[in-house]
């Protein structure tokens, strides 16, 4: 038995893992809710994000942790921990994030409600004419959709849906001598109706939670039995289902999918939110019955489930307090009022757009003039998310409609949007529209149309290129950018691309495209190397990558040659990096940073400096796993000279931010940029919406960023990470691992939870 710190093991990994890193990344998210300077109702906002963001992580990450665990497979994190050591160290995180998040609520954001014209009270804070109204509510609405589901010796466990608000409610008969046996009863709340029930005062708007309204009632649903107490709380199952695809995708597929959905349903459970002073039987039901112990089970002493604070954000009186979008500005390479002639303009012009401060208005426009044009011949386009009430798919159904070729891939593994494929695909088909549902073991995650367009006795394919979904509602609130051209070589790589992606084909090459699952890793491994080669041989060099997350051990180990090498690199992820910058002798010449704020970081963009001749690609995949070998990506070549110069820009002002920017610090935590005392504000998300940017020279980027004569290139004024460092998180634990470790998970029960904080994950498991 060899025993050793894990702490020690942690930090002398060259990797950051994935989930801890992407933990650090909600702690980002927070910190938006943290600061002053917004208003309280984008603070709430971002409140709810962090606890979606959650929501998530436990269903698919957590929910793939465990799916290792319960079923005895090995599995060694980037940190070099296995699975139940790593679990530990997981769930002790996730814990410390709980207990900001809730105490970001309490001390910074409810102080301030009644001052901005709202509170969320109880039933019993309420005045009696509200509680009237209230009882009322219960009585008329809420009463009849309620269901208790008593678990005894002649009922079995009822079954708990994912994330909706439950009572565990403990009750007997009789007093004194004669009570009876404690029976427990679950209550559902209903997930149609509303978080919070309203009242209008003359002074504030008050939100009543549905669970108070509830409790205040709960002896309308037990008539002459005692309550001796009720609990409520909310689980979280897993969603990270593992398809076994069939070859016969248009049935056998799609039934998998609507199989794996319902699973969902009834996957174990990963977490377990709870009130302070819960039944102590009623836990050790439930721990005995899930097979959970004390790291899955959060006690939350705020507002169980803050994703309604939406409900009190959007309310009709506070529409005003949340900052209006900005008008988006013509793209540079799009004049005004070209819109209504984009096939002419087209046929002689590229276009770069830049989400949101562009509009995606001449893509959607540019589907719905080629659904109603005599000329058009045919439709091709993958489809990954869409809004509610897509204008995409109306363009689709009309051009199908008019006798038109439509061809739509349909991702139906698209996360939590699988069902709405499914329903938008059926629609399509039943058109007329070629729709197929997937492609195979891989994900279609590229972002991709053609427009087929008979002119005269030529034919023109009008491409569509990007890294965001063909989604009306995301693209106001998500940074991407897409390429709009008719380049015969974008149109040629595109067609082969389709022809792979919906039939039996196997291009040798693409003239500008990278893609995946084919090369786009060794691709990009190439570019470094040739930076490489060049820092080597004394010339210019110089990479600077913008994406979502960098967690592909290859490619983060070629960077780290590069750096050796004196590559200066610079990294923009938004999300996981699983990349230790500044660690001397291994990445001295990289730095990372993200940008959180206004908007959603989405876009990818790869230059490479390429010797003075710089090479910008962008597109749809991160720099992960999952995109090289698991899904249908493309990045392409930014080829026109002027539009590479915008997209270069566009990399400039992410690197001149100071105001969305946090830097990452060797040990994986993250600092906020602070502007230096004589420096102006730089907000990136509004300099975006001056057409200033485009006259930036493209030399810019490497004379102020790519020089070694600026390492480090951020002028950082010390201030507290945002996110724990690793020093904090994981100091003075010893462990004693053998090969013993990697068995299915064997909870500890131990003793019912008691009122109180809960022990961390490391004390739950005897550490």
């Amino acid at each position: 038995m060899k025993i050793f710190k894990s702490s020690d093991l942690i930090r002398k990994s060259k990797y950051i893992s994935r989930d801890l890193s992407w933990l650090r990344f909600n702690y980002r998210v927070l910190d938006q809710a943290r600061d002053d300077s917004r208003s309280l109702f984008e603070r709430l906002r971002f409140l709810g994000i962090t606890a979606s963001n959650l929501d998530e992580f436990f269903m698919i990450r957590v929910g793939s942790l465990y799916n290792y665990l319960d079923y005895g497979k090995v599995r060694v994190d980037y940190s070099g921990l296995r699975e139940l050591p790593f679990r530990r160290k997981l769930l002790d995180f996730a814990h410390r994030f709980v207990h900001d998040q809730s105490q970001t609520y309490l001390q910074e954001l409810r102080p301030q409600f009644v001052r901005n014209g709202f509170d969320i009270l109880r039933v019993d804070e309420l005045t009696d004419v509200e509680q009237k109204k209230a009882d009322g509510y219960f009585k008329n609405t809420v009463f009849p959709l309620l269901t208790p589901m008593v678990y005894d010796s002649y009922h079995g466990f009822p079954l708990m849906m994912n994330q909706s608000l439950t009572f565990g409610v403990v009750t007997r008969m009789g007093e004194g001598n004669d009570a009876g046996q404690e029976r427990l009863t679950f209550v559902q709340l209903p997930l149609n109706l509303s978080r919070f029930f309203e009242l209008q005062r003359k002074d504030r708007v008050v939100f009543v939670p549905l669970e108070e309204i509830v409790r205040a009632n709960l002896d309308k649903l037990f008539r002459n039995v005692g309550i001796e107490s009720a609990t409520l709380f909310r689980i979280t199952r897993n969603g990270d289902f593992t398809l076994e695809e069939s070859e016969d995708i248009d049935v056998d597929f799609i039934k998998e999918i609507q199989q794996g959905l319902k699973t969902r349903k009834r996957g174990r459970v990963v977490r377990l939110e709870v009130e302070p002073g819960a039944s102590p039987m009623l836990m050790q039901v439930l721990r005995e019955r899930w097979h959970i112990d004390n790291g899955n089970v959060f006690v939350i002493d705020s507002l169980i489930d803050l994703r309604g604070l939406n409900q009190v954000v959007k309310h009709p009186n506070f529409r005003d307090k949340l900052p209006k979008l900005p008008t988006p500005v013509a793209p540079l390479s799009l004049p005004e009022g070209t819109e209504e002639n984009l096939f002419d303009y087209l046929k002689t012009h590229d276009v770069l757009l830049h989400h949101p401060y562009n509009s995606i208005e001449p893509v959607v426009r540019l589907l719905e003039l080629a659904a109603e044009d005599p000329h058009v011949l045919g439709i091709k386009q993958t489809i990954y998310r869409l809004a509610d009430e897509s204008r995409v798919t109306a363009a689709l159904l009309k051009a199908a409609e008019n006798g038109k070729h439509v061809s739509v891939l349909f991702e139906v593994k698209a996360r939590f949007d699988e069902e709405r494929n499914i329903r938008e695909g059926a629609r399509l088909e039943k058109a007329g529209c070629f729709v197929i549902y997937g492609v195979s073991k891989y994900k279609t995650h590229t972002k991709m149309a053609m427009i087929i367009r008979k002119e005269g006795e030529k034919v023109t394919r009008y491409v569509h290129l990007g890294s965001g979904n063909y989604n009306e509602t995301t693209s106001r609130l998500y940074t991407d950018v897409s390429l709009l051209t008719t380049n015969d070589v974008y149109g040629h790589d595109v067609s082969e691309f389709f022809n792979v992606i919906t039939g039996h084909s196997q291009p040798d090459d693409y003239e500008y495209l990278i893609t995946a699952p084919k090369d786009m890793r060794q691709q990009l491994i190439q570019l470094i190397r040739d930076e490489a080669k060049n820092a080597k041989r004394g010339l210019v060099s110089g990479i600077v990558m913008k994406m979502n997350s960098l967690e592909d051990r290859e490619v983060i180990d070629e960077l780290y040659k590069a750096s050796k090498a004196g590559v200066p690199i610079r990294l923009i992820v938004r999300g996981i990096c699983c990349l230790r910058p500044g660690r001397p002798g291994l990445s001295d010449n990289v730095e990372v940073r993200s940008l959180v704020g206004e908007y959603l970081e989405h876009a990818r963009l790869f230059y490479f400096h390429h010797g003075g001749q710089p090479k910008l690609y962008a597109g749809s995949a991160d720099v992960m796993v999952r995109s090289f070998d698991r899904r249908i990506e493309a990045l392409y070549l930014i080829a026109n000279p002027q539009l590479q110069r915008e997209g270069i820009n566009i990399l400039y002002f992410n690197l001149k931010d100071n105001y969305n920017t946090y830097l990452m610090r060797e040990d994986g935590a993250y600092v906020k940029r602070i502007p230096l005392p004589d420096e102006p504000v730089f907000n990136v998300h509004k300099e975006f919406y001056h057409k200033g940017y485009g006259q930036v020279p493209a030399e810019a980027l490497y004379d102020e960023y790519l020089t070694s004569s600026v390492v480090p290139v951020s002028p950082i004024v010390e201030t507290e990470p945002v996110s724990p460092p690793e020093d904090v998180l994981i100091a003075d634990e010893v462990l004693e691992l053998t090969s013993a470790d990697i068995i299915p998970l064997v909870p500890t029960l131990g003793e019912p939870l008691l009122p109180g904080p809960v022990p961390s994950a490391s004390e739950a498991e005897g550490e």
